[in-house]
């Protein structure tokens, strides 16, 4: 089974997270070939859009799948984690072109990430997005990710969430601007999702590429490697080895905050 399903139809790509045993967690494969398809779609003219969603009725996407953490014993596979992901994400907010979420049930990690950095976000009334990193595995996100989430939202919710390790949902989600439209099921948000990219995908895309870039500009710049001693702060604490077995055997963590 592909874990990463992609078709183009009438000028807009259609992205589907398809791990829905694993709730869609996300493997660095997938990350790989999502962010090839949002670097294809800057060569590709006959792309106007790019929907992305989650497969199955549980996730969009439930963050990194954890295992693949294991591995990780020294600094080096934490700082290229990291750059791994800011490459990603780069790419899906440098697409040329507009990039929707359409969001059902759990949004989180990677996931939230990758939501932030799409142009638009809609949701159904059963959406959680969050980063509870805080509660499961003891890491952070990087300084970039960070700088993406507080120009969205706020740093008061962005250190409200983290802090509490709480799952927004749709209501609030919608409240706080972090989604511009909630449908009330999973088919009716598809529906919604494909007719918001097709009026995109109809609209002059120079403007929209322009308006992209700008407000990119706009924001913060993040010098390349600032926030490494965060991410190595946390990433090769004993803490994050308790975490990552906590979670993966199913049980509470124990943080010695070492």
């Amino acid at each position: 089974m592909d874990e990463l399903l992609h078709e183009v139809r009438d000028g807009v790509a259609y992205v589907t997270f398809n791990r829905p045993q694993a709730r869609n967690a996300l493997t660095f494969a997938m990350y790989e070939r999502l962010a090839q398809i949002c670097d294809g779609a800057n060569t590709d003219r006959s792309i106007r859009a790019i929907l992305i969603t989650g497969g199955g009725d549980k996730a969009f996407a439930a963050g990194t799948d954890i295992s693949q953490f294991r591995t990780f014993d020294k600094e080096e596979d934490a700082l290229q984690y990291e750059a791994r992901i800011d490459r990603v994400m780069n790419a899906i907010e440098g697409c040329r072109v507009p990039t929707i979420a359409a969001i059902h049930g759990a949004c989180t990690g990677g996931g939230a990430s990758i939501a932030a950095c799409c142009d638009l976000r809609i949701a159904s009334r059963d959406m959680k997005y969050g980063f509870p990193v805080a509660r499961t595995l003891g890491n952070c996100l990087s300084l970039a990710s960070y700088n993406r989430l507080v120009y969205l939202v706020g740093p008061a919710l962005v250190k409200d969430i983290v802090f509490r390790a709480r799952l927004i949902e749709a209501e609030e989600a919608f409240s706080r601007g972090l989604v511009m439209e909630l449908a009330d099921s999973q088919e009716a948000l598809l529906k919604k999702a494909e007719e918001i990219a097709r009026l995109v995908a109809g609209h002059a895309p120079l403007t929209l590429q322009a308006t992209k870039e700008a407000v990119l500009r706009l924001r913060p710049k993040i010098e390349h490697g600032a926030g490494n001693d965060l991410v190595l702060m946390c990433y090769m604490s004993q803490d994050f080895r308790e975490g990552m077995e906590a979670f993966l055997n199913k049980r509470k963590p124990v943080w010695k905050g070492k």
